[in-house]
């Protein structure tokens, strides 16, 4: 099927190359396309353009046709590191017939693109794969056609390579399929965002769960939760800080203990697509063209006035809105606040609709513009991704007698996920009197070489550590990536002073863990007593690391997550 120059001026979001499947991501899009033109009306949400971006899919074929024409699965198969794999990937020819459409894209977008994976496995209910294949952004500003064209394919290859690459390897070993299975499917996409001098960027990037595991507040589960962003939504998704609130009370800030921590955790940097000066020729590095800046570099351009607030040291006091010289907090009060701006109601139609088709909970990711739009309308509401999600209805009872009883050697108010197990006899954890959050790149290392132990055993363990797991921020806890922890049914973090633990729900990893359905215990710094660690260190110790052990416990080990309650056991038996 080839490309129609017609594509690009119509109201179709979405056109496809070669044969084969569109992919797991493709397919949550196109049914998310149906439901926009049925459900939504133009006048619903009258200053705003909602809109899938512009899209072309490259079938499961075109990868299929590379791969074989180019005698790629050998390095693919092999043990290899990802940058041989990736650099042999750019050696190779993609196929001749595709060419010219590639081209007619590069001529016909005027914009940044985004080249993402669409595998067969990936959005799939129970194995959902989310973050673990490449996306890579092209600025698609240089001024000749050529070299427009040049980035456009090396960015489809790297994607193609990432199919490969180690975390995937590892990450499919816990699921029933094997790396020979996957076959990619490619989105290349318009960004969504304005260009401000040297970078472009949309002022909101959001994750919206039509269930809240975590409500605060009055909220409850099925009320949903939204973390929103500046900039790029690399920063969500990839558990950076972000701003979390219920669509049902959009006014109410999260919980923090202060207008000290509020300006302690708010959002101090955001990702864009560099338009200026490109840095050194890199085409296997996913982030080549993206750069992270401070988010007050761009007070100039007047892109924070609708997201920040500013504090006002003479009365003490939070003021949304961009105004003298306070501090600015990243809070998204000016247009969540703001009942003329419906952003908030947007978000919750789409929850709506969206769960209604999928016939299940669903995760949605979307980029907003709020200024500089050519449309007649002053925003606009890019729609990204639409997965479904995984959410247990098991009953599990827990009395408060057992929640604190001697048999009890984990105890958390803050849980996530429902159900209960009795066959694991295994902990995986750091340890505590040699933990320091200098090392725990160290300690990701050593997890991840006991957890391809498991995985060549199709075992499970207890993991217990410190911090937020799966943070790219080193010091807010420890750097795993999901293929690194992937035989671990259930995760514990137990907080440490000064150090944020609260999982970003809207975090590619955190959707890794619901829909694998992996119970999660997090523990507050003030509550520590809650892991009895003489038992955990009294136990048979398998495997001793510099800083992480693995143990086995002789005696029955009990796990119980009651999700409606938010609460959870782990006990001796």
């Amino acid at each position: 099927m080839n490309l129609n120059k017609d594509f690009f001026k119509s109201d179709n979001p979405i056109s496809y190359l070669g044969d084969g499947e569109p992919g797991g991501k493709a397919k949550g899009l196109e049914l998310i396309n149906s439901v926009l033109m049925n459900e939504i009306k133009v006048d619903d949400f009258a200053d705003f353009t909602i809109t899938i971006p512009k899209m072309i899919v490259l079938r499961t074929d075109v990868f299929d046709f590379f791969m074989r024409i180019n005698h790629l699965y050998d390095i693919a198969l092999s043990d290899a590191p990802d940058d041989r794999i990736a650099m042999a990937f750019q050696q190779a020819d993609l196929p001749f017939d595709i060419l010219a459409d590639l081209r007619l894209i590069v001529t016909e977008v005027k914009q940044p693109l985004a080249v993402r994976s669409s595998s067969m496995l990936e959005d799939a209910m129970h194995e959902p794969f989310a973050g673990i294949f490449g996306t890579k952004m092209t600025p698609n500003n240089q001024l000749d056609v050529d070299t427009r064209f040049r980035k456009l394919v090396e960015a489809i290859k790297y994607v193609y390579a990432s199919t490969f690459f180690k975390s995937p390897k590892q990450y499919i070993k816990a699921t029933k399929h094997s790396i020979e299975d996957e076959k990619m499917a490619v989105i290349i996409q318009e960004v969504v965002g304005n260009r401000h001098g040297e970078r472009f960027y949309p002022e909101v990037s959001g994750v919206a769960r039509s269930y809240n595991f975590y409500p605060t507040g009055g909220a409850k589960p099925e009320h949903g939760v939204a973390n929103l962003a500046f900039g790029l939504g690399k920063t969500i998704v990839d558990g950076g800080v972000s701003w979390a609130y219920s669509p049902q009370y959009p006014r109410k800030d999260p919980p923090f203990k202060s207008v000290g921590d509020m300006m302690k955790f708010t959002q101090l940097s955001f990702w864009s697509v560099n338009m200026g000066k490109p840095a050194d020729y890199d085409p296997i590095n996913e982030a080549e063209y993206m750069i992270e800046s401070h988010i007050f570099d761009v007070e100039k351009d007047e892109t924070l006035k609708k997201v920040v607030s500013t504090y006002d040291s003479r009365d003490d006091r939070i003021w949304p809105g961009q105004f003298g010289e306070g501090p600015r907090i990243v809070t998204f009060a000016p247009i969540l606040h703001d009942t003329s701006i419906l952003l908030n109601n947007i978000i919750k139609k789409l929850l709506q609709v969206s769960e209604k088709a999928s016939n299940a909970p669903v995760e949605m990711e979307f980029a907003v513009t709020l200024s500089g739009n050519s449309e007649e309308k002053p925003y606009k509401f890019g729609l990204l991704q639409v997965r479904p999600m995984v959410v247990s209805n098991e009953v599990v009872d827990i009395s408060e007698e057992e929640l604190y009883s001697d048999e009890t050697v984990i105890s958390s108010e803050s849980v996530l996920g429902n159900g209960e197990l009795s066959t694991i006899s295994d902990i995986v954890f750091v340890k505590p009197e040699t933990f320091n959050s200098t090392n725990t790149r160290q300690i990701a290392k050593e997890i991840e070489e006991i957890n391809k132990k498991f995985l060549a055993e199709g075992k499970k363990y207890i993991l217990i550590g410190f911090g937020r797991w799966g943070t790219t921020d080193e010091w807010a806890g420890i750097p795993v990536d999901w293929s690194q922890i992937s035989a671990a049914k259930v995760i514990v973090e137990s907080g440490l002073e000064n150090m944020m633990q609260e999982m970003s729900q809207a975090s590619h990893f955190f959707h890794n863990v619901t829909s694998f359905e992996v119970l999660y215990f997090s523990i507050p710094f003030t509550r520590k007593d809650n892991i009895k660690w003489n038992w955990i260190n009294s136990l048979e110790i398998v495997e001793e690391k510099q800083l992480v052990n693995h143990v086995k416990s002789f005696e029955k080990i009990i796990i119980k997550a009651n999700g409606k309650d938010g609460i959870g056991i782990i006990k001796k038996k």
